[in-house]
């Protein structure tokens, strides 16, 4: 008989689940609120289920599965963060969590999933069917080392219209918090349509965005800055917070604002926001097509910490 268990998760599961995560991937950020909240509000219309491992009533593994309903193609679902604490491996904990992952999706009509997997655990994917076929870099940048080439902020305000870097004539860098939703949700929907991944994505609706993005518990409105031109927004770059730690969630730029530098100009303002209010370090990931990103970050200083591989499998070959 197995000497743990494998249980659906529950809201007081959360302060266990951000230990266990941040132990094993300690380059990903998600504060214990917005992981209570997934669990206890699952997002909207994604068939969003999780499931943890325990051994005698310690969290000690965890994955979450849910539908794409981002996603082109149909009938593509998601296991996520399929993770177990490095002394409690092969002992069956990582297999019975796929199961339960891959049941659930079965259930709701799921036919294929998307995933992501370390190096080490490859060969364990593969077993199951996955095949990988994207490198997703991580990243990390210690705040306090911010390019000795960047702005001086004696006498900043962060509160007020950011100053760093100038973003041109008629630009203006704001905080998240002075941004009107709907126009933010709609400069997300146009800059992101041709984002790199495994699987191909369709905008979100309204209110998926709005679960996902605006009203996360973890979303650092005060450090997340847009380029706002007259009312619209045309380039952001959004970070969620936990404690001393960011995440940069998003940047990007409306396409026909490409090219003039507000990519980066955003993103530096938001961590010097971030650094200014707190913040020790920022991480983020992209996938290996993201190539404008990718240049940019390695300009800011951001260092590789971790590598991983998106891919697909079909939903029949898992357990």
């Amino acid at each position: 008989m197995p000497n743990f268990a494998i249980r659906p998760a529950v809201p007081a599961d959360a302060p266990a689940v951000v230990e266990l995560r941040r132990s094993v991937y300690p380059y990903l950020v998600r504060g214990t609120a917005s992981t209570k909240r997934m669990i206890a509000e699952p997002p909207p219309g994604e068939d969003w289920a999780a499931f943890v491992a325990t051994v005698a009533g310690e969290v000690t593994g965890w994955v979450s599965a849910y539908r794409d309903i981002r996603a082109a193609e149909p009938h593509i679902g998601q296991v996520s963060l399929l993770h177990v604490r490095e002394q409690h491996r092969r002992r069956g904990i990582g297999a019975a969590l796929l199961a339960a992952a891959a049941g659930h999706l079965r259930a709701v009509g799921v036919r294929r999933i998307a995933a992501t997997s370390t190096a080490g655990a490859l060969n364990f994917a593969r077993r199951y069917g996955f095949e990988p076929t994207r490198e997703v870099r991580y990243s990390a940048l210690d705040l306090a080392g911010l390019s000795p080439t960047g702005p001086d902020l004696t006498g900043w305000d962060p509160a007020a219209p950011a100053r760093p870097p100038a973003p041109g004539a008629g630009v203006r860098l704001v905080p998240l918090r002075d941004l009107d939703e709907h126009a933010l949700y709609e400069a997300d929907v146009r800059a992101a349509t041709d984002e790199p991944g495994a699987v191909p994505h369709e905008p979100p609706s309204y209110q998926t965005w709005h679960y996902e993005v605006w009203t996360n518990d973890g979303l650092d409105h005060d450090a997340s800055t847009a380029a706002v031109v007259g009312s619209s927004v045309v380039s952001f770059s959004l970070v969620k917070r936990d404690g001393d730690r960011i995440w940069s969630d998003m940047t990007a730029t409306l396409p026909a604002y490409r090219g003039r530098g507000l990519a980066r100009a955003v993103k530096l303002a938001t961590l010097h926001r971030a650094a200014l209010r707190g913040a020790v370090t920022a991480y983020t990931a992209n996938d290996e097509g993201n190539l404008p990103m990718l240049a940019i970050n390695a300009r800011l200083g951001y260092r590789p910490v971790a590598t991983q591989w998106s891919g697909t499998a079909p939903l029949p070959l898992l357990p």
